[in-house]
């Protein structure tokens, strides 16, 4: 069994900051890749962040310089540092892990249970 779990989420004025954290849990051989996503009402799941095993990441252009995506792979938990929120960062965010599970021979993507954030005034 694996499991995602989520904290950090909450409600914040414009300006603001929260620092969204992951863990998973479980029969876990490897994580891989980890990554944050997002979605508003009305709009698409957005791909906010990633990071690899190795700690390249990457960021999508609305957060890029605001947001900080992290992990400690001692604590298999990825971390995304929300700087200078903006009404439009409100969204519910998901955490997800490509991870191996004990004695098996391929990832699979894992996904956290989202945490809602929510920036106004």
């Amino acid at each position: 069994q694996v499991q995602l779990v989520e904290s950090g989420g909450g409600l914040v004025q414009p300006g603001g900051s929260l620092r969204l954290s992951c863990a998973a849990s479980g029969s876990i051989f490897s994580i891989n890749t980890m990554r944050w996503y997002r979605q508003a009402p009305g709009k698409q799941r957005e791909l906010v962040a990633l990071i690899t095993r190795g700690g390249s990441t990457d960021y999508a252009d609305s957060v890029k310089g605001r947001f900080t995506i992290s992990r400690d792979n001692a604590k298999n938990t990825v971390y995304l540092q929300m700087n200078s929120l903006k009404p439009e960062d409100t969204a519910v965010y998901h955490c997800n892990a490509d991870i191996r599970r004990i004695a098996a021979t391929y990832d699979l993507g894992y996904w956290g249970q989202g945490t809602q954030v929510t920036i106004s005034s």
